[in-house]
């Protein structure tokens, strides 16, 4: 019993030394970013973290332009039903949190910036950044001010102030958002806002108290996945409009040389990624229509010659299609109009190159194999009665003919069929052509 109870305490003892090796007081992420759903799951995923290795704080160090309304709203809704407190700091001088930066920013349970920062600009957008009806414009910006007031003035905030920034637009540097109470410190470091911050109590959203005792306290970075870095970089437009044209352009190829392997590879591989990456975005359907459109009218041009007039409509739809394939509301989530233009002009003129050739390739008479033996010319080696030899290109054959040919005769190839040929005196052909003048 006695050994029993000793090997118990070892374990305890083990634990608890494991536990606290694992331990870290606060876990931080970094949100350098527009917002997107990669974003939410990056939050999601750091406050299940820190729940797990019983951190005190989650610091999320944020700087962003803006990004996608429904991101956002669920970014805020994990905030504030955090188990622990999320502090967030906008960092460092120079950078802001900008549109649904700011959301997110007063949704915190510690609002932080660093000297030289911005925030504000909150004013609800349409996606694609088009003008709204005077109806849709006032519902958005009723829902818009409705949400920063559900939580804001519970944080104790100045909920008059964040009105503004939602309904005029108005943005705040740092001095501004703290004298008007948009925010709760100024720090130059994590070290100095979590100095700023001991021993201060937290009001949680959900009522309880919290005291902080952070300063000096360790802090873990917990860096992203390799999926959400492979899937951060990919869900850039630019990018998108890049794959999708490689991926057309891959399975043609594929189709058109069957057995190649590597253009198929290629093109699923890159359409697959486009589609995931576009479903993780506002994108419109009617976009990719127009993409598909663009390269038809590539094909036609190759097969009828219009003199262009189908290439130029098929890159008019491409870059069409481009710019109006992401609806988002900031410019850092739509597709920039340079880069439609630089990627359809080459793409639609290097397509039309292509195809022409390879339809120009299957009109060509074929030269070698069976087919290329037709209509080919030969001399009677043994007299066909009507079956004999001929000598065709160096080499004799066996051949039919429908009557008989005597030796010297010069015939043409009209088929063949197991290595037999079928053919024709070359006088006889003559006379069955029309006359020509």
């Amino acid at each position: 019993m006695r050994l029993l109870r000793v090997w118990k305490i070892q374990i305890a003892l083990v634990l608890s030394v494991a536990a606290a090796a694992a331990r870290a007081d606060v876990l931080k992420i970094v949100v350098d970013d527009t917002i997107h759903p990669i974003v939410v799951e990056r939050v999601d995923r750091a406050i299940q973290e820190a729940r797990r290795i019983h951190a005190d704080a989650l610091l999320i160090e944020l700087r962003t332009p803006g990004g996608l309304m429904s991101s956002m709203e669920q970014i805020i809704h994990k905030v504030l039903d955090a188990p622990l407190p999320v502090i967030i700091y906008v960092t460092p001088s120079g950078n802001g949190a900008s549109s649904a930066g700011f959301f997110i920013l007063e949704a915190a349970d510690v609002a932080a910036m660093a000297p030289g920062t911005n925030t504000g600009a909150a004013h609800p957008v349409l996606g694609g950044g088009g003008v709204m009806d005077p109806v849709m414009k006032e519902k958005l910006e009723n829902y818009a001010a409705s949400l920063m007031r559900s939580y804001a003035g519970k944080r104790g905030r100045n909920v008059e102030v964040a009105e503004s920034a939602v309904r005029q637009s108005k943005s705040f540097t740092a001095d501004e958002a703290l004298s008007q109470h948009l925010v709760d410190y100024i720090a130059t470091s994590d070290a100095d806002l979590f100095r700023q911050m001991e021993g201060k109590t937290v009001a949680r959203f959900d009522g309880s108290k919290v005291v902080l005792h952070l300063s000096g306290k360790p802090v873990q970075t917990y860096e992203m996945t390799l999926r959400q870095r492979i899937l951060s970089s990919l869900i850039n437009p630019n990018l998108i409009v890049v794959l999708f044209p490689i991926a057309m352009l891959a399975i043609w190829a594929e189709f058109n040389h069957p057995g190649a392997v590597v253009p198929g590879v290629v093109g699923f591989i890159a359409l697959l990624l486009a589609l995931y990456v576009l479903n993780l975005l506002p994108y419109r359907s009617i976009a990719l229509v127009m993409m598909l459109a663009a390269f038809i009218s590539f094909a036609l041009e190759a097969k009828f010659q219009t003199h262009g007039v189908l290439t130029v409509s098929g890159i008019a739809l491409l870059v069409l299609g481009m710019i109006l394939l992401v609806d988002a509301p900031i410019p850092e989530m739509r597709v920039r109009v340079w880069t439609a233009l630089a990627v359809a002009i080459p793409l639609g003129l290097i397509t039309v190159f292509l195809m022409s050739l390879a339809l120009r390739a299957r009109r060509n008479k074929v030269v070698t194999g069976e087919q290329g033996l037709i209509g080919a010319t030969g001399v009677v080696t043994m007299p066909l009665v009507p079956a004999g030899k001929v000598l065709l290109r160096g080499a004799l054959w066996d051949a039919v003919a429908p009557g008989n040919v005597e030796v010297g005769t010069q015939i043409v190839v009209r088929g063949i069929e197991n290595l037999v040929l079928r053919v024709e005196p070359v006088s006889q052909t003559a006379a069955l052509s029309p006359a020509r003048t």
